[in-house]
């Protein structure tokens, strides 16, 4: 086959979604627990070519502490995803695979920067340290964001932790809402979110009351 005809046969792939995603966009996922939300697109593509997830854990200890993880990141091995352990936030696109690649979509689900038996989700200590991270995070993803790409952080609205103030963090990095929008897990067959964390991170812990909020660089265009 031609090197024409190639292109013209992967052209005419059908393009599927998964409410914001697209088999033809290219996807990185950030700081995945289990591997599930990974999975969950790259089933519903039929291929993960195009994606490239990772974690914060090491493999070993991310197999020893999630039940699912070693089936999800077969499923995802077996349909062609780049996948990443042992990934900061803050310095990813500096990761000698990442740092030459650029994404349409930058995914980072419930940023969390762990649980303290000291603190509790409401002290101001534990709000800095989880705004530390959103803001490390946004500072690298911003770096390998596509010209029309978008960045996605999935959170909890309600008290406390609409005290993170991820719009304002958001606009300091440079980035411009597109919008927010309801989470609802439903939406994505199979994704089980976890908690990471401590003697239960295996568990999920409740959605409640969440939001997709949709960043680009549109407030940077002239």
């Amino acid at each position: 086959m031609s090197s024409m005809e190639e292109d013209n046969t992967l052209g005419n792939k059908e393009e599927k979604w998964i409410k914001h995603y697209s088999s033809s966009h290219k996807i990185l996922l950030v700081g995945e627990g289990d591997f599930s939300f990974s999975s969950c697109l790259a089933n519903a593509f039929g291929s993960a070519t195009n994606m490239v997830a990772t974690s914060r854990d090491p493999r070993e200890v991310l197999l020893s502490k999630y039940t699912r993880a070693e089936e999800n990141l077969k499923d995802l091995e077996d349909l062609g995803c780049n996948i990443l352990h042992g990934i900061d936030a803050h310095t990813m696109s500096e990761h000698v695979f990442l740092k030459q690649k650029v994404f349409d979509k930058i995914v980072f689900n419930f940023p969390h920067s762990g649980f303290n038996t000291v603190f509790r989700e409401h002290d101001s200590w534990l709000i800095r340290r989880h705004q530390d991270l959103v803001r490390g995070f946004l500072r690298s993803a911003k770096k390998m964001l596509a010209e029309n790409g978008e960045v996605h952080i999935t959170h909890k609205t309600a008290y406390p932790f609409s005290k993170w103030e991820i719009e304002e963090l958001t606009e300091k990095e440079g980035l411009s809402l597109v919008e927010k929008e309801a989470f609802n897990r439903s939406d994505y067959p199979g994704y089980q979110n976890k908690r990471g964390d401590g003697m239960p991170c295996d568990l999920a812990f409740p959605v409640g009351q969440s939001s997709t909020f949709k960043f680009n660089k549109a407030s940077e265009k002239v």
